[in-house]
């Protein structure tokens, strides 16, 4: 698709963002929000819940909070505790057979990403029946709406408890589905700072960052509204202020708590603005390498942001002053070059590498043209890119590439005139 059809295609799509209706959960936030969730969650009537979680979390004993106020309830529920990272369809379908075998109406998601993601497929999924995984996916592909899910994040990054989207691995095609609908957003999500205290340093950053990717690409595309940015710039001045915090010190209650709020906003904004170029990257080296989310994000967030910055260098500035990297007072040239600047220093203070060790050039022209069409059909990217110009930012991700002169935002400006 040419780039003027690209604009028109996605100016329309942006107005269906703007003012179709999207549910927010009622947010329970602090430590022991988990037992007050399942205390209301007791409380609805439900026939029986499926808690969804991984095996690590169940052996740590990170649901007893939740369980123990079930129990108390008089809620019948039950554990599957398989989830694996990526949430890959013969696990999710897996997930289905538990659901519909334990005769179960209701599901509380308990974890990282995947067990969210999974969550919603499965509750896409059980109740709409005639339809498999990959005939889902898409926008509004179930005719009926799912079951109700409740949601207990357990890492700060992807503020799936508030998205209307799940995003699962499909291996035997080596890419992502992604799952989209309004009535998958959550009824109920806990912010429970106490679960996220032994979260190892490298996921926090991970995790982190990925919050932070969505925030950024939701304010510095085509798609904004004033309560996408608003949401946008509390979750990056959060990110700022406390990630690096909860990555030396990630006993610290109160940084842990507004990391999830950070997550949570960023969730928020980009349900509404969408996201770009990192995500369509991101996730096709998930697809491909099954490279964690957050750290595909993280390496490609600041290569992405240097590609856009000429058509984004306004915005760019608006966060680098909420961020406090720089003065209000100064030229949003300089200001960009900052968050620039700024984005770089917080992936090397976190320990994120520069490059992917599992990338290899014989896969970079397909990785980038299906990046591209992902990208190119679904998001409101603020500088068009072409598949070359992919290709030529996916191999500086090489391992041992060298990373090169820094561009600076007014070299940038001065080549696009060129």
């Amino acid at each position: 698709m040419r780039a003027k059809g690209l604009g028109a295609l996605m100016k329309g799509a942006g107005m269906v963002t703007r003012y179709i209706p999207i549910p927010q959960p009622t947010l329970l936030v602090g430590p022991g929000a988990s037992g007050r969730l399942g205390q209301a969650v007791a409380g609805f009537g439900h026939r029986k819940i499926l808690i969804v979680t991984d095996s690590i979390i169940s052996k740590l004993g990170l649901l007893k909070g939740l369980t123990d106020a079930l129990t108390a309830g008089g809620a019948q529920f039950v554990v599957f505790d398989e989830i694996t990272p990526d949430a890959p369809i013969p696990l999710v379908e897996k997930g289905i057979e538990f659901f519909e075998e334990h005769r179960c109406d209701a599901i509380i998601a308990f974890g990282g990403g995947s067990s969210m993601d999974a969550s919603k497929a499965i509750a896409v999924a059980v109740a709409n029946p005639g339809k498999r995984l990959r005939q889902l996916a898409g926008y509004f592909k179930g005719l009926r709406s799912p079951v109700k899910i409740y949601a207990v994040p357990t890492t700060a990054g992807t503020g799936s408890e508030v998205t209307v989207a799940a995003v699962i691995s499909d291996p035997e095609r080596e890419r992502k589905l992604v799952i989209v609908d309004p009535r998958m957003v959550p009824k109920m999500a806990a912010l429970d700072p106490a679960l996220m205290t032994g979260l190892p340093p490298h996921i926090t950053a991970a995790t982190g960052i990925d919050a932070l990717t969505h925030a950024v690409e939701a304010f510095v595309g085509n798609w904004t509204t004033p309560y996408s940015d608003g949401m946008a710039l509390s979750a990056v001045g959060l990110i700022f202020e406390n990630l690096r915090t909860c990555y030396t010190d990630g006993k610290n209650l109160p940084a842990r708590e507004k990391m999830a709020l950070a997550s949570t906003y960023a969730g928020f904004a980009f349900t509404r603005a969408n996201v770009g170029y990192v995500h369509a990257i991101a996730h096709q080296f998930g697809g491909k390498y099954h490279t964690p989310h957050g750290l595909a994000n993280a390496i490609m967030l600041p290569l992405v942001l240097k590609f856009s910055a000429p058509s984004i260098t306004k915005r760019l500035a608006l966060l680098a002053v909420r961020a406090r990297l720089g003065e209000a007072g100064e030229t949003d040239a300089v200001l960009a070059q900052k968050f620039l600047d700024g984005v770089d220093q917080l992936n090397r203070d976190l320990g994120i590498p520069t490059t992917l060790a599992t990338l290899k050039e014989a896969d970079i022209p397909e990785l980038a043209k299906a990046a591209c069409h992902e990208a190119h059909t679904g998001y409101p990217v603020p500088r068009y890119m072409t598949q070359q110009e992919c290709e030529n930012l996916i191999r500086k991700a090489l391992p041992g590439a060298a990373a090169g002169p820094k561009a600076s935002v007014k070299t940038a400006a001065k080549r696009k005139k060129t």
